[in-house]
């Protein structure tokens, strides 16, 4: 994506969001800085200059706080706690070390793809945004919709599982104090849910120094809690507890009667689900400085690290959890890496290590709906979103998208409420966003190759190893998906049904009768990312300029992606 920097000339009508010229970003000649004294914000906002959109946040995340935001986004203790139901029953020791190897593996793939994309194109809407730059013009409307909602509920339904997951471990809490006395109900989960989420919307509505300042915190606690439990666990639990190396890495549990290898691969969700929301660092690209090699760098890096401490705390679990794998999910503690740490270090030792587990846990879902957040403003910055012009706002205080962070909450409480359907529903949360990360991971992905469009790196590259590694992590992305959709036992009766394929199918319908919808529908006025460097407002008009076209829009004559209509926004079209 080369641009000419021709500052005489300013943008020349014809020209693309991507070919903005960098003259626009700075007035009088002055160069700006970031926090740190240097012209790095500068450089930073001049190339996203090039990519259609005016500085707008305040570049507050220092590298280590983009990687983590990432790394407290996977949470890896807190994440392996929420999800290790889904690793036991399918395989036992067996599934917590080898099939969480097998999966980091393969996510590697996923995080090096997207590293490469983010580092050419470093920008808060990110995936949607990428898909329309490089699919084809034919397919690139519609594509670039269907990845905007897509990213938007993967990561929105990301922050109700991780929340979701918060609220339960609190509830294991009270339940060990009592001695397993209080067992909770649905709708007192429910209560801690919703608290949960007013406390994380305020929290992420602070001045977006005081959210980047909290990453590092984040990082600390994280590395600590799980040092904590690696070295803790080993030396305390009781000797009948204690499991040989041929158990740890080769027993295995079978509880729901699939065929062994097949339960295996059920067994992937845990690690699938643990590690994700890795796209992270691109959505909050335009608040950090030197984006094009830090979100990349982060992506990797974080993936790299959590996958390698992930491992080492399976590995202890497993030598440390016992045999009685029946008796640890069936216990009164509803949750069975309480059970574990409960079998080891006792209750006091238990509800200390607890605590913060729950408490890294909330910060996972801060961290989240941080995400969430700036994917839901871009997109609103687009016009893609219903209310557009509410959600597409920047707090002149304290320099965050306050709308778009509350939009995001309400949505996450509204997909909590499927906790009521039972746990196949609840289960269905956990998948949710893995399909929807998923989807909006591989099409940005397959159009960079399939597109037909010009690809100019960023600093990051993998060269020739790009096309296979994509297609790797897209091909695993698909298997992955799909094994998500299967019901935890053959046979299943409606109540242990899982209903990913329906809620995930009802979004997607919901996404493309939205856009086709006649005259309201997006396909009338979506028109892909919107510059916003010449002060328009997005927001409030599609309309487009000349000078805001592709010009490779004028060779399309129609089909999905054709010559852009005049056409006013839904927002104009009902009056929001």
């Amino acid at each position: 994506m080369p641009f000419p920097h021709t500052p005489q000339d300013g943008v020349k009508d014809g020209s693309s969001p991507a070919l903005v010229q960098v003259a626009e970003v700075t007035k009088h000649g002055q160069h700006a800085q970031d926090d740190h004294g240097t012209d790095s914000f500068a450089s930073d906002s001049a190339f996203l200059a090039t990519l259609g959109y005016k500085q707008e946040f305040k570049r507050a995340f220092r590298p280590i706080e983009v990687f983590g935001l990432s790394f407290s986004i996977i949470g890896i203790l807190p994440s392996i706690a929420s999800v290790i139901v889904f690793a036991i029953p399918y395989g036992g020791p067996v599934a917590l070390v080898w099939g969480w190897a097998v999966c980091m593996f393969f996510i590697m793939f996923i995080a090096m793809a997207l590293a490469e994309l983010g580092s050419a194109a470093p920008t808060s809407g990110g995936l949607y945004y990428w898909t329309w730059h490089y699919s084809s013009l034919r397919w690139r409307k519609l594509l670039s919709w269907l990845v905007g909602y897509s990213n938007s509920m993967g990561l929105i339904s990301g922050v109700a599982s991780v929340d979701w997951g918060c609220a339960v471990q609190l509830m294991a809490a009270v339940s060990i104090g009592t001695n397993q006395r209080f067992v909770p109900t649905t709708a007192q989960t429910f209560a801690v849910y919703t608290a949960i989420l007013v406390c994380q919307a305020m929290m992420t509505s602070l001045a977006t120094s005081v959210v980047a300042r909290l990453q590092g915190v984040f990082v600390v606690l994280n590395i600590l809690l799980c040092l904590a439990v690696i070295i803790a666990v080993p030396a305390a639990t009781p000797a009948k507890f204690k499991n040989t190396a041929s158990y740890a890495f080769g027993g295995f549990a079978n509880f729901y009667g699939w065929p062994n290898g097949f339960a295996f691969v059920l067994s992937f969700l845990a690690p699938m689900w643990t590690v994700g929301g890795f796209d992270a660092p691109v959505h909050i690209s335009e608040e950090a400085s030197n984006a094009r090699t830090v979100v990349p760098w982060a992506i990797v890096s974080s993936v790299a690290i959590a996958g390698l401490l992930g491992w080492v705390i399976n590995v202890v679990i497993a030598f440390y959890m016992g045999t009685d794998l029946e008796g640890i999910m069936a216990n009164p503690i509803g949750q069975p890496m309480a059970t574990i740490l409960f079998n080891s270090l006792g209750r006091n030792g238990t509800l200390a290590v607890w605590s913060v587990v729950a408490l890294v846990q909330f910060m996972m879902g801060s961290s989240s709906l941080t995400t969430a957040s700036r994917q839901m403003f871009a997109f609103a910055r687009d016009g893609g979103m219903p209310f557009s012009r509410t959600i597409y706002h920047v707090n002149t205080r304290t320099r965050t998208p306050v709308n778009a962070v509350w939009a995001s909450a309400l949505v996450a409480l509204v997909l909590g409420l499927l906790a009521f359907g039972g746990p196949a529903a609840n289960s269905a949360i956990f998948s949710l966003s893995i399909a929807g990360q998923n989807m909006a991971f591989s099409i940005p992905i397959l159009c960079r190759f399939l597109g037909g469009r010009a690809w100019a790196p960023g600093p990051f590259r993998l060269g020739r190893f790009s096309l296979p590694v994509a297609l790797i992590a897209v091909v695993w992305m698909v298997f992955s998906t799909t094994i998500t959709a299967f019901p935890s036992a053959p046979a299943p009766d409606a109540s242990a049904m899982n209903y990913e394929v329906v809620v995930f199918g009802a979004w997607l319908a919901l996404c493309l009768g939205y856009f086709y919808v006649p005259v309201y529908g997006g396909v009338h006025w979506f028109n892909g990312p919107v510059r916003t460097i010449d002060g328009a407002d997005p927001a409030r008009s599609r309309r487009l300029s000349p000078s805001s076209r592709d010009p490779l829009d004028e060779d399309v004559a129609s089909g999905h992606g054709g010559e852009r209509k005049e056409s006013p926004s839904l927002d104009e079209k009902q009056g929001v």
